[in-house]
């Protein structure tokens, strides 16, 4: 990673700049979690939410400033994103961040037991009082603003409204008469008290809000009282263009799978509970049953792996092909997710996946789990190519894939609905368009 300090000032530059800050306290958080290092983040990793944005803005002129807190740094230092050209800040915590967090059990435990678990006594009153205070520590809020300035920023964007770091943002921004918008990505509720105290002062103080799904724009408007001339219904972008299937016996011999059985693919984050792969496990076991020959590949690695492989140990299956891994070169994911027939998305909790976009765009038929977002990536069901079936029912989920592994008149048709549908929706152009209206005017 070449990487320079921050220094004075920058030119102006010649198109309008956005920070885009992603959720978090820590960048590496996230990165440690798929075991990507903040080397191959900086030189390698595309894709998702966040690159899909900047590919957006960048569709609609508009040059994206990308600001991470990193505990790798402990000046702000500034880097290219290789694959993306945009400008990559890392910026360290606030001093008294590090310190105070390495007295939290956990610090993602989303309730009071998660985060506090094994303590007891005075020990879980500290804690009780840091894990309101430690996540307002991690965004430092005087570098932010001095970024801000060095980077010509036009507005900020968050990736979350219910996190700490965009009520920072929204106190920065309000200091330096600068807009700031936030979207929704799945979080759909305050943790803490402090932050039950203060978001709804921040959420109406924000220029607008980027939420796809309707149940989460009405959550908004009826507990925020957030008017709905605010709030933006902007889906996550994809480049369709650059999805397109790789031939199938190249595809399939990458990812080490017989070239004339159906293959039913699941790509992401492994996280057994939000993301449904315990619901996909007892799915699998039942398609199994009644099908001689379908494979299950799925692609992606995470906190959770070693659970995964005990659940599909138990369970007994005995055609599941799983690549352990972040695929960081999205050529080779294009390519192994090629090897599939059908898609499967069992999750339970999502903001606006990109995931079954991505599907879509390679023609895939997409079974999902009615989570958040899926409504509107899946509107019209069928005619969206891919078929929603209830959050947790693995049975229906069995269901749905058996019927596309065993029709292929079915699948050929719920596969050309699927291509059509991601270019139609998805496509940068689009959606950059739009964002650029919402940050800029």
């Amino acid at each position: 990673m070449t990487a320079a300090p921050a220094a004075g000032r920058d030119v102006e530059p010649a198109r309008p700049s956005v920070a885009l800050l992603p959720w978090g306290d820590l960048l590496e958080d996230f990165l440690d979690s798929i075991g990507v290092s903040l080397q191959e983040f900086c030189d390698e990793m595309t894709g998702g939410w966040l690159f899909g944005y900047v590919t957006a803005l960048a569709s609609a002129g508009v040059h994206t400033v990308i600001i991470c807190v990193s505990r790798g740094v402990t000046v702000p230092t500034h880097v290219v994103h290789r694959p993306t050209g945009a400008t990559l800040c890392l910026l360290p915590p606030s001093r008294a961040y590090m310190p105070l967090r390495r007295l939290l059990p956990s610090r993602y435990g989303w309730t009071v037991r998660q985060a506090l678990a094994g303590t007891r006594g005075m020990q879980w009153v500290l804690g009780l009082a840091l894990r309101e205070l430690v996540p307002y520590l991690a965004t430092p809020p005087l570098r932010l603003a001095r970024e801000l300035r060095r980077h010509c920023c036009s507005a900020i964007l968050c990736q979350e409204y219910e996190y700490p770091r965009f009520d920072t943002s929204v106190v920065v921004g309000r200091a330096l008469g600068m807009p700031v918008v936030a979207t929704f990505q799945g979080g759909d509720r305050p943790h803490t008290r402090l932050e039950r105290l203060l978001r709804p002062f921040t959420v109406r103080a924000a220029s607008a809000l980027v939420i796809a799904p309707a149940s989460e724009r009405a959550r908004v408007r009826r507990q925020y009282r957030v008017p709905e001339a605010r709030l933006a219904e902007i889906y996550n972008p994809l480049d369709t263009a650059s999805w397109t299937r790789v031939p199938r016996a190249e595809a399939r011999a990458s990812a080490d799978l017989p070239v004339d059985v159906p293959v039913v693919g699941w790509h992401g984050r492994v996280d057994l509970r939000s993301k449904g792969l315990d619901v996909l496990v007892t799915g699998w076991r039942h398609v199994e049953d009644s099908t001689d020959d379908a494979w299950l590949l799925l692609i992606g690695s995470g906190d959770d792996r070693s659970a995964l492989r005990r659940l599909i140990r138990e369970a007994g299956l005995r055609r599941v092909r799983w690549i352990d891994q972040y695929v960081l070169d999205r050529q080779h994911l294009r390519t192994l997710l090629s090897a599939a027939d059908v898609y499967a998305f069992p999750s339970r909790h999502e903001g606006f996946p990109v995931a079954p976009v991505e599907a879509l765009a390679l023609g895939l038929p997409v079974v999902a789990a009615a989570a958040p977002g899926i409504s509107e990536i899946l509107a019209g069901g069928e005619r969206s190519g891919g078929v929603v079936v209830p959050v947790g029912d693995a049975v229906a989920l069995a269901s749905a894939l058996t019927r596309l592994v065993h029709d292929e008149c079915y699948r050929a048709k719920l596969s050309a609905l699927a291509r059509k549908r991601a270019t139609a929706v998805f496509s940068p152009e689009v959606v950059g368009q739009r964002l650029r209206t919402v940050l800029l005017g």
